[in-house]
């Protein structure tokens, strides 16, 4: 091989070794079925170790962690040096007869309620897993960053919900053990007869929402004295009258578009791990606007549209 060639073939090969992942699957919970979760680990990863577990979207109807949305966003963070956790969950509403607009609304909710509970569950045990097996990877389990759009931003700020007021559904969680940061893209947490609370600090929180969604509705979404799915306007509502630093991230006259807007924030959602990584607490209230994100049939649909067969 001519001396260029040889060189020319050594700096492909160094580019894609700094850019390159491997992939394992792990059993991390039995179930009705086993559950499994993929992590993506970088060829050249972060001093600090840190991870970031992603919990896919699809209504609790459809879905799965090797989904084409899921291989893009670990391929974005993997360059980034992150290692990235892919989960399943169970899918409530898969085998049931959903809703058209005629179910009354405190049907619904229990039906929700219940998928977010089990979904919510599945990803304790994940973080139980990852946790107990951070050596095995190679993070740090106190660098676990969790990120999860529509039905898995709804499961990733449950979590973190059901942690801080010390509930048993995440009784799985190492003990102790508290989200990095927590990067929900249109997502909300469902109460069943009790008010927003946190009775303990939330982990560091970056809301995303698009002020006409009416899919994951961005205020809320019941009726009085049954649950109630509190949007990210009224998380940020709460968390300011506790005030719990956080960044909440708006998008006027956008409807369920900002669940897919992870390619376009991915400087933001590094910036947002890194601080909350390094310690450093600010808030931020703004309104975001993106060229690439622009209302579709997302932000005329609600939540009885996305069921109807």
């Amino acid at each position: 091989m001519k001396p260029f060639k040889s060189l020319l073939f050594l700096l492909l090969l160094a580019s894609f070794g700094a850019v390159g992942q491997t992939k394992t699957t792990y059993p991390f919970v039995e179930r009705d079925s086993t559950l499994y979760l993929d992590v993506h680990q970088p060829a050249m990863p972060r001093a600090d170790k840190a991870a970031v577990l992603s919990v896919f979207g699809g209504g609790f109807v459809v879905g799965k962690r090797d989904d084409s949305y899921q291989t893009a966003l670990a391929d974005s963070l993997v360059k980034r040096g992150f290692t990235v956790i892919c989960i399943d969950y169970r899918l409530g509403l898969k085998d049931s007869v959903m809703v058209a607009s005629h179910r009354r609304l405190f049907d619904i909710d229990d039906l929700f309620q219940y998928c977010i509970d089990i979904a919510t569950e599945d990803c304790a045990a994940a973080v139980n897993w990852v946790v107990s097996h951070a050596k095995e990877i190679d993070i740090d389990p106190a660098k676990i960053a969790l990120t999860g759009s529509s039905a898995g931003a709804i499961t990733i700020l449950q979590l973190d919900y059901c942690r801080a007021n010390g509930l048993p559904l995440v009784s799985a969680l190492p003990k102790d053990w508290k989200p990095a940061a927590l990067i929900p893209y249109s997502g909300g947490v469902m109460c069943r007869k009790r008010d927003l609370k946190y009775a303990t600090a939330p982990a560091p929180t970056m809301l995303m929402h698009g002020t006409k969604d009416k899919i994951v509705a961005y205020k809320r979404f019941g009726i009085p004295g049954h649950a109630k799915l509190f949007g990210s306007k009224s998380i940020d509502k709460k968390m300011k009258q506790q005030d719990i630093p956080h960044w909440f991230i708006r998008f006027d006259g956008i409807g369920h578009e900002v669940a897919s807007w992870f390619p376009g924030s991915v400087d933001l959602f590094c910036a947002f791990v890194d601080q909350s990584l390094y310690g450093r607490v600010s808030s931020l209230d703004g309104t975001m606007e993106d060229s690439q994100l622009q209302p579709t049939r997302w932000t005329n649909m609600n939540v009885f549209d996305l069921y109807k067969k």
